[in-house]
């Protein structure tokens, strides 16, 4: 008897379009070591399932290809009007520490501002 196709899960393939600096603030979580980013999503997510997203940054238009692991579910109805979604953990390895630095170049001064995000 073999495997059918849909006995091993695939990632989902997301793809997040950031257009604005204030968007990006938003979505990214620099409290993750590796880096990650808070996509908004009704589709229901485990903590550790795996997602493939496409990641477009303001005023860029190169797509970053992100194969990382859910790390963060904002349910739906959350407290204090948090948008439902997920939170990326950026995995561990040269392209994805060089889009961390991106995002954090992008953000600059940003990065120290205490208006909140969407995670945290």
């Amino acid at each position: 008897m073999s495997a059918t196709p849909s006995a091993t899960a695939r990632p989902s393939v997301i793809q997040l379009s950031i257009k604005e600096k204030a968007a990006l603030y938003a979505a990214y979580i620099p409290m993750f070591t590796e880096g990650g980013v808070f996509i908004p999503t009704t589709r229901e997510y485990a903590l550790g399932d795996d997602v493939y997203v496409l990641l477009s940054l303001p005023d860029d238009v190169q797509r970053y290809p992100v194969a990382g692991k859910v790390a963060w579910v904002t349910p739906p109805k959350a407290s204090g009007g948090r948008t439902q979604g997920v939170g990326i953990l950026f995995p561990k390895d040269e392209k994805s520490h060089a889009l961390k630095l991106k995002i954090e170049e992008i953000l600059g001064a940003h990065m120290a501002s205490e208006r909140p995000t969407q995670t945290v």
